[in-house]
C-alpha cells in the first residue's frame, strides 16, 4: 500500500516530465507546411471554350499531302459566367477561329454582325467572331440571384465544318475576350487539352459603385442606342399567344439618307406576323406555318388569313396613298414609299418611318407573363444605287419608350418592353468588292476653255466582253457644251476639241466615259479683290426623277468662312468645311434623263446655282484659281462623289477662255 501510495504521488510529476519530452520532441521536428489557401478563382466574367469532338466527312484528302485540309464537322461549347457584383446587360463573346471554321449551327447566341449561316469565320471582315446572348440577353450577379446558374450563365453551342489535322491535334480558338470595353482579360489557360479559358476582370472598380442596385427596373436597360439610323421595336401590347409591336426606323445620318427602304429580321422563337399596318411584307406567304410547328400548335387559325411566316420577313413602306387606309394605313410616320430624309432636311418627319404589327408567339412563350423576345439580325436596304450600304448590330434592351397618352390629357404612355438596334453607314468592308461611286464631279473655270470631266470608268466600267473602250486611259478634256450630251458622244466632241485646240494625239483606245447616274460640274465663275463665285450644276442621266434631293460640298476652311449665299438653292453651312444645299419649294425635284426637242440626243435633268464668297475673312495666302475655289468632296444624297484628279489650267486669262465660259453659261441656261 506504501509503495502504491508513493507511486500516486509521483504520478503528476511523472506525466509533467512525460509532456516536457515530448515539446521538447516536437520543436525538434520540422515545422509542416500550411495548406494553401482556397482558390479565390474568377471573381469577374469568366469565360470557357471546351471542344467536344470532330468527325471526319468527305471529301478524304490523301493525310500525306493534304492533311491540314481535312474537312471534320465539330461540336463545341462556350459558356459566359458572371461571378462578378456587376451585371452584365447584353453581353457579347468574340471567339478568334483559326481553323477554317464554318458556323453551320449557333444555339444560345446570335451572330453580332447578323450575318447568315452558314457563316465563314475567317474569311469574315476581321478574324474575331462576335456572338450577342439571345435569348439570355443579360447575366445578372450572383449576390442578386443566390447563385442561381440559370440566371448568371449563358451557354453557346456551336455545330459547324473545320480544315485541320489528324488527332491528337485539338482544333481551338487563339482567343477569347469580352465585347464590353469595360472588361480586361487573362491570357487563356491552357492547361486541359480541350478547354481554354480566361478570367475577365472590371480594369475599373469604380465602375462597379456606378451599377444600378440589383432589382431595380434601371438595371436591366442599357442606354439608348446611337447611330446613323437606329431601329426601334415597341411592344405596345401583350396577350397571352400574341402581342402588338411598332417598329420605327430613324434616320440620324447628317447626310445619308434611304429611298424606298427595305427592313428584314430573323425570327429566333418560331414567331409569325398576322396582319400588318403601315407597311406590307414582300412575300405574302404562309407555307412554312401551315407545315410547320405553328399549324400542329394554332389548329384553329386560318392561316389563309396570315400575312407571313417566313423566318425572315421582308417588309416594305406603303405608297402615300395608303396613309389613311383604314386596315392598311393609319399609323404616324408611314406610307411615304420609304424615303427617309436627313433631319437637316426639315422639321425631322421625313426622317422617321413606323409600322405596327400583330405577331404569333410560340412555346413556350405562350403566356401573359412570359418573358418577350426581339427578333435579331436586323438588316436595311435602300431600292436606289445612291442609297449606302448599313450594318446593323443586335437589340439591346432600353427603357420603355414613351407615348402621348390616348386619352389626349397631359400624361404618357410606355411600351411594355422595348429594344433598339443601331445601323451605321458602312465604308470599307474588306469582304466584298467595294462599291463604286454613283456620281462623279467635273471642274470647269472661267480662265480654261475646256472642261475637266469626270474620271473615266468613275461608276464602274462597260463588261470587257463588249468593252471596246480604255478603262485605264484618262479622260479626254472637253467642250463645255459636250456636258449635255450623254458620254457615248462624247468621243467625237472630245476628238475634235483636242483636234481644234492642239492637245495632242487621242489616247488608242479612247477612255470610257464615267458611266454616272449624276454627275456635278463645279465652275468657278469669278475671281476678284473682294470675293469669288462657283456656279454648281447638277445633271440627272438616270431614267427617273429624284425627288427631295440634296447636296453638299466641302471646301477648304481657308474660304468656307467666306460663304454668303446661294442664288437658287437653299443652302447652309453644316460645319467642317460643309455647304448643305436643297432645292427650294416646287425646284426640289431633279428631273430624269429626256428627249429635248432639236437634237437627237436625250439630255439630262438640271439644277443649277450660283454660289458667291468674300475674301475679306479669308488669309492672304489663299489662292482660289489654282486650288482653293474647287471642293475637297462632293455628295450627292449623301453618296460621296468620284472627284477628277486636277483642276483647270491656271494660265493667262485670254478673250477664249472668256468665250469658252460665257458659252457654258449660255448653253446651260438654254436648256434649263
Amino acid at each position: 500500500m506504501e509503495a502504491m501510495h508513493a507511486a500516486t504521488n509521483r504520478t503528476p510529476f511523472h506525466r509533467l516530465a512525460v509532456l516536457l519530452a515530448l515539446v521538447a520532441i516536437a520543436a525538434a521536428q520540422p515545422s509542416p507546411v500550411a495548406p494553401p489557401p482556397d482558390d479565390a478563382g474568377c471573381n469577374g466574367v469568366l469565360l470557357t471554350y471546351t471542344f467536344e469532338g470532330r468527325e471526319r466527312i468527305r471529301p478524304f484528302l490523301d493525310p500525306a499531302t493534304q492533311a491540314g485540309s481535312q474537312p471534320y464537322s465539330f461540336r463545341a461549347n462556350a459558356t459566359v459566367l458572371n461571378s462578378g457584383v456587376r451585371t452584365l446587360p447584353s453581353w457579347a463573346l468574340l471567339l478568334t477561329f483559326i481553323h477554317g471554321e464554318i458556323l453551320v449551327g449557333v444555339d444560345g447566341a446570335v451572330l453580332t454582325s447578323g450575318a447568315d449561316l452558314p457563316y465563314n469565320t475567317t474569311a469574315a471582315p476581321t478574324t474575331t467572331t462576335s456572338f450577342s446572348g439571345y435569348p439570355q440577353t443579360d447575366l445578372l450577379t450572383p449576390i442578386a440571384t443566390a447563385g442561381d446558374l440559370s440566371k448568371i450563365q449563358a451557354t453557346v453551342r456551336l455545330y459547324g465544318t473545320l480544315f485541320a489535322g489528324p488527332e491528337p491535334l485539338v482544333p481551338l480558338p487563339s482567343a477569347l475576350s469580352l465585347a464590353d470595353p469595360a472588361y480586361n482579360c487573362s491570357p487563356l489557360t491552357t492547361a486541359a487539352t480541350t478547354t481554354r479559358s480566361t478570367c475577365c476582370a472590371l480594369k475599373s472598380p469604380d465602375q462597379v459603385a456606378a451599377e444600378p442596385p440589383a432589382g431595380s427596373a434601371a438595371a436591366s436597360y442599357l442606354p439608348r442606342v446611337a447611330g446613323d439610323l437606329v431601329i426601334t421595336y415597341d411592344v405596345l401590347q401583350t396577350h397571352e399567344s400574341t402581342y402588338l409591336a411598332l417598329v420605327t426606323l430613324e434616320n440620324d445620318a447628317p447626310m445619308g439618307r434611304l429611298d424606298g427602304w427595305e427592313l428584314s429580321w430573323e425570327w429566333q422563337r418560331g414567331e409569325f406576323v398576322n396582319t400588318m399596318r403601315g407597311a406590307y411584307p414582300r412575300k405574302v406567304d404562309a407555307s412554312e406555318c401551315l407545315f410547320g410547328p405553328q399549324g400542329q400548335y394554332y389548329k384553329d387559325i386560318d392561316f389563309s388569313k396570315v400575312l407571313n411566316c417566313e423566318r425572315r420577313p421582308a417588309v416594305f413602306d406603303l405608297p402615300p396613298e395608303r396613309r389613311q387606309d383604314v386596315s392598311m394605313g393609319q399609323i404616324e410616320h408611314c406610307c411615304r414609299n420609304g424615303t427617309l430624309l436627313p433631319k437637316s432636311m426639315g422639321d425631322g418627319t421625313q426622317s422617321v418611318s413606323a409600322f405596327q404589327m400583330e405577331v404569333y408567339k410560340m412555346p413556350p412563350d405562350v403566356n401573359r407573363t412570359s418573358r418577350l423576345h426581339a427578333p435579331a439580325n436586323f438588316r436595311v436596304t435602300g431600292a436606289s444605287t445612291l442609297n449606302p450600304e448599313h450594318a446593323c448590330g443586335q437589340p439591346v434592351p432600353v427603357s420603355p419608350s414613351e407615348f402621348p397618352d390616348p386619352s389626349g390629357l397631359d400624361s404618357t404612355t410606355l411600351a411594355v418592353a422595348s429594344w433598339q438596334v443601331s445601323c451605321n453607314i458602312t465604308m470599307d468592308d474588306t469582304s466584298k468588292p467595294s462599291k463604286p461611286p454613283q456620281c462623279c464631279v467635273s471642274f470647269s473655270s472661267f480662265n480654261d476653255e475646256s472642261v475637266i470631266p469626270c474620271n473615266t470608268c468613275a461608276c464602274g466600267c462597260p463588261a470587257p466582253a463588249t468593252r471596246t473602250c480604255s478603262a485605264t486611259a484618262p479622260a479626254m478634256v472637253l467642250p463645255p457644251y459636250a456636258l449635255l450630251m450623254p458620254f457615248e458622244r462624247r468621243d467625237k466632241e472630245a476628238l475634235k476639241w483636242a483636234h481644234d485646240k492642239e492637245l495632242g494625239a487621242p489616247p488608242d483606245p479612247l477612255p470610257c466615259g464615267d458611266m454616272c447616274g449624276v454627275s456635278v460640274n463645279w465652275h468657278l465663275a469669278t475671281d476678284a479683290a473682294g470675293g469669288w463665285s462657283a456656279r454648281i450644276t447638277l445633271f440627272n442621266w438616270d431614267d427617273s426623277d429624284m425627288r427631295d434631293w440634296f447636296a453638299s460640298v466641302v471646301l477648304d476652311d481657308k474660304v468656307f468662312g467666306g460663304f454668303e449665299q446661294a442664288y437658287s438653292f437653299n443652302a447652309s453651312t453644316a460645319g467642317n468645311g460643309t455647304i448643305f444645299m436643297r432645292g427650294r419649294e416646287g425646284f426640289d425635284d431633279l428631273i430624269r434623263e429626256s428627249n429635248m426637242s432639236g437634237v437627237d440626243y436625250p439630255v439630262p435633268g438640271k439644277q443649277q446655282s450660283v454660289l458667291s464668297f468674300t475674301k475679306k475673312t479669308a488669309p492672304t495666302d489663299v489662292d482660289v484659281l489654282r486650288r482653293d475655289g474647287f471642293p475637297i468632296k462632293v455628295f450627292f444624297n449623301g453618296e460621296e462623289c468620284a472627284m477628277p484628279q486636277r483642276i483647270p489650267s491656271h494660265g493667262g486669262i485670254g478673250a477664249r477662255a472668256s468665250r469658252g465660259a460665257l458659252l457654258l453659261l449660255l448653253l446651260f441656261y438654254l436648256v434649263m
